[in-house]
């Protein structure tokens, strides 16, 4: 198939005018294809060629104003549309067109608990041509207009209000949107309806979740409101669209989409098991970020893919802050809810290191790329840096700009350009007209140029006990930051560290900072208002060694938390002693972002990676501990969020079956929690891992659960189990055939490397690069972007894994989307060794 081009994409908007879609969908045909009808009427500005893009099963007919099409003309994803006339015209396609099992266009879905189907689209980038023809870009906007015969138990929901007749349902035509906007989901769904502010707002999700949508659905409701509230106090511009339906989708493989109208959601955000309030909050901050999608992305759109971190950037800098502002304010007499305290300091120890990651590794690219050559690599860049680091860059704008200014160039933005398309010289001309400040300067120091900058202080003794700091800057960017200056807690015999003050800096500066005596901790980036590695001078790396938990402020121990594995990742501090620091303050800790951020790191990159099999051991006894004595500090369940991480981690880190096998069997850890659905399955691939289960027992618990989860579940289990027969089934179903959905390849793949088996699986090493790309080539992006992250065998630490993946990048043509995800994963390789040599 061919992948537009930006150059194509230019010539085109200059020759079209795209008016209206009419498209006719029936989805009563049959588990495998749907019938998709689609009108275009469009104008040609000049006489010239065009072409139009599907990617159908059968092409049935193309009439071009009234005259037939050759069929077979159909090149690829591309039909000729030969000597246009300037003037009006109408295409008409008549296709039959594949579902999908990938989450790519319209996916099909048969819930196994109960037999009913779903289907939803996804047509992010250039998946719209599995669904319906389109002249497929962002910015030949126009007006869609949707009919879908589903059948008689389903109900159908689009970006508009619907109305049904004999089992059509037709939509309200839509303003002007962007092709890959355009959203139908169907089934049975279950449904929770209301009104605000006149609009009708939903709740959709399969009916075998229906309890637990309902347990949720207020929760939901409050933080979409408050939201919603916000915004309207935030930006000069109402919600453009009729309606604002919230689906969680199966099979899903992004966290959300904004669709105009109809957002959905992967269906894990509708809790079947227990879920920490860090949980709770992260599904608040998707909803927020996707509504803030409505006015940047949907009613102003970028003009091409080069510009995706428009989109990205400010909906992720907005879900976090107006959670804050909007959850802690309340709505219509709601009282304030908790999801908004310490959200900033969930993106410090989650979202932030992802950016830094990413931004150090060979694919790094500026937040704003100066080109996107094709539709191909723009896939490519969603990553921590159009998410994290754009966020992080904004943040730093505000912080700079100030918010005033900041919202103001935002309003003009729009005004400027709804219902249009826009371009970072928009974006950033419209903040200029705001502010006196130099935001072009900034938006090339930030938005233009690649990595991460390395702050690192030095404090110099000056008369009198006094001392002064300097800032020495590795990078190019301007900073502005706050320095905090810690003092012990003379009056406190438990390693209390108390706020001096907060010295705002801007960075580079020219001479030394006065900071009177020396504190016991000078922390940079203090409140994570900027984006940068920061180091400690020697003093303070010996507080935060000692004191970390008394730090006063979840954000600013979030930050050293960050340092910290900064510095482990860089080679400069040793991966014992960070799980040292975290088995000394993790058990002190209060803020679960915290705890679950740092554990997260300490169980899978420490013993797994940067570790040598022989030292693995060691570490997870050491995690044991620090788990054990966690679930020790919440015995009396006053914080069962705290509790119910350090169980998931003590499963995960259990060398030994005992414990958890008798927490299974009894079905509750002893003082709780008891174990449900998720908690049964992870033990359960525990012990298939240590070897302590059997197919029995799996088939059983399948038995249990018969959910998707628990299918998902069952199949992890499956891969995991320390035999060869085993192995070579998961293989064969990830590798040697192309039936397993998306969400069933993961699981497999999440199950099959185990370091505890890497003899057993050492043979697989070597296979997992051609047949990594053999798949990739027939499946697509989406499977082949799960290859490449959860098929890899990251747990291979050794330079023969380096050096045939770096055979496969040179010789084996692999696809762009794994190609991305080799060369990301052969650097993180790369820096494993490193670390082990360090």
């Amino acid at each position: 198939m061919s992948v537009l081009t930006r150059d194509e994409a230019q010539t085109r908007a200059e020759f079209l005018d795209v008016h209206r879609y009419t498209i006719e969908l029936d989805l009563t045909g049959g588990d495998d294809t749907f019938d998709s009808r689609t009108l275009i009427r469009f104008a040609a500005r000049v006489d010239g060629d065009t072409f139009v893009e599907l990617k159908p099963a059968e092409l049935r007919s193309a009439t071009l104003d009234g005259h037939p099409l050759d069929p077979d003309a159909l090149d690829g994803n591309r039909l000729p549309l030969k000597k246009l006339t300037a003037g009006e015209h109408e295409l008409r396609i008549d296709a039959r067109m594949r579902y999908s099992r990938t989450g790519e266009g319209m996916h099909r879905f048969t819930d196994p608990t109960d037999g009913e189907t779903y289907v939803y689209t996804q047509l992010f980038l250039d998946d719209v041509q599995r669904v319906f023809a389109a002249f497929d870009q962002p910015d030949l906007k126009a007006v869609f207009e949707l009919s879908v015969k589903a059948p008689q138990d389903w109900t159908v929901l689009t970006n508009g209000i619907t109305e049904q007749t004999d089992g059509v349902w037709k939509a309200a035509p839509t303003p002007l949107i962007s092709t890959y906007l355009v959203a139908v989901a169907a089934g049975p769904w279950h449904s929770v309806r209301t009104e605000h502010r006149g609009l009708p707002f939903g709740l959709h999700c399969r009916r075998s979740l229906a309890p637990y949508l309902d347990t949720d659905a207020d929760e939901l409701l409050d933080i979409t409101r408050a939201c919603f509230d916000r915004y309207h106090e935030k930006f000069d511009e109402p919600y453009p669209f009729d309606s604002y339906d919230q689906a969680f989708v199966p099979e899903f493989n992004a966290g959300a989409m904004e669709n105009p109208g109809l957002v959905t959601f992967r269906d894990e955000f509708v809790y079947r098991s227990a879920v920490t309030d860090t949980e709770r909050q992260t599904r608040a901050m998707v909803i927020a970020h996707e509504m803030a999608h409505m006015w940047f992305g949907d009613l102003v759109t970028l003009n091409w893919w080069d510009d995706i971190w428009l989109n990205e950037s400010f909906a992720e800098y907005m879900g976090y802050q107006t959670l804050t502002e909007a959850t802690l304010g309340g709505s219509e007499g709601t009282p304030p809810r908790k999801w908004g305290t310490d959200t900033w300091t969930e993106f410090g120890v989650t979202r932030k290191s992802w950016g830094y990651d990413a931004d150090q590794r060979p694919s790094t690219h500026p937040v704003a790329p100066e080109a996107v050559d094709d539709t191909a690599s723009a896939l490519l860049n969603f990553d921590g840096i159009s998410y994290a680091k754009g966020a992080s860059a904004l943040r730093q704008l505000v912080t700079w700009l100030g918010e005033k200014d900041f919202l103001a160039g935002i309003n003009t933005h729009f005004a400027r350009h709804k219902f249009a398309n826009a371009t970072l010289a928009d974006f950033i001309d419209n903040l200029a007209s705001a502010t006196d400040r130099d935001v072009h300067a900034w938006a090339d120091a930030w938005l233009r140029t690649t990595g991460v900058d390395t702050l690192t202080p030095r404090i110099t003794p000056g008369e009198h006990g006094t001392c002064a700091l300097t800032v020495d800057r590795a990078g190019s960017r301007p900073h502005r930051v706050a320095a905090g200056l810690y003092d012990r807690d003379l009056g406190d015999d438990g390693g209390q560290l108390v706020l001096r003050e907060r010295l705002h800096l801007d960075l580079p500066h020219t001479s030394p900072q006065p900071i009177g005596k020396r504190p016991a901790l000078l922390l940079l980036n203090d409140g994570d208002l900027s984006y940068a590695k920061v180091r400690f001078d020697p003093e303070s790396f010996e507080t935060v060694r000692k004191e970390l938990s008394g730090l006063p402020e979840p954000l600013t121990r979030a930050v050293v938390w960050n340092a910290l594995r900064d510095a482990v990742r860089d080679g400069e501090l040793a991966p014992g002693a960070y799980l040292e620091t975290a088995r000394a303050h993790l058990p002190l800790e209060t803020d679960l972002a915290i705890v679950q951020g740092v554990l997260a790191f300490a169980s899978t990159y420490i013993p797994d990676r940067y570790l040598t099999p022989e030292e693995r051991p060691a570490a997870l006894a050491t995690l044991s501990d620090l788990c054990r004595d966690l679930i020790r500090r919440t015995e009396d369940g006053d914080n069962p969020g705290l509790r119910l991480i350090a169980v998931r981690h003590r499963i995960a880190a259990a060398a030994h079956p005992d414990t958890i096998a008798a927490w299974l069997a009894d079905g509750t850890v002893p003082g709780g929690p008891e174990l449900d659905p998720e908690l049964r399955w992870r033990v359960l691939a525990r012990l298939a891992v240590l070897g302590a289960t059997d197919e029995a027992a799996i088939a059983a618990e399948l038995e249990r659960d018969p959910s998707a989860s628990g299918q998902e579940g069952a199949a992890r289990c499956r891969a995991a189990l320390p035999d060869p027969e085993a192995k070579a089934r998961a293989w064969e179903a990830m590798f040697g055939s192309d039936t397993l959905s998306n969400y069933l390849f993961t699981a497999t793949a999440r199950g099959f490397w185990q370091p505890e088996q890497a003899d057993l699986v050492s043979e697989y090493v070597g296979r997992y690069y051609a047949d990594a790309v053999a798949v990739a080539d027939r499946r697509g992006p989406a499977i082949a972007t799960a290859i490449g992250r959860d098929a890899f065998p990251a747990h291979a630490v050794d330079p023969e894994t380096l050096r045939l993946g770096e055979a496969c990048l040179r010789d084996a043509a692999p696809t762009p989307a794994l190609r991305r995800k080799l060369i990301d994963q052969l650097d993180d390789l790369a820096r494993a060794l490193r670390v082990r040599e360090a």
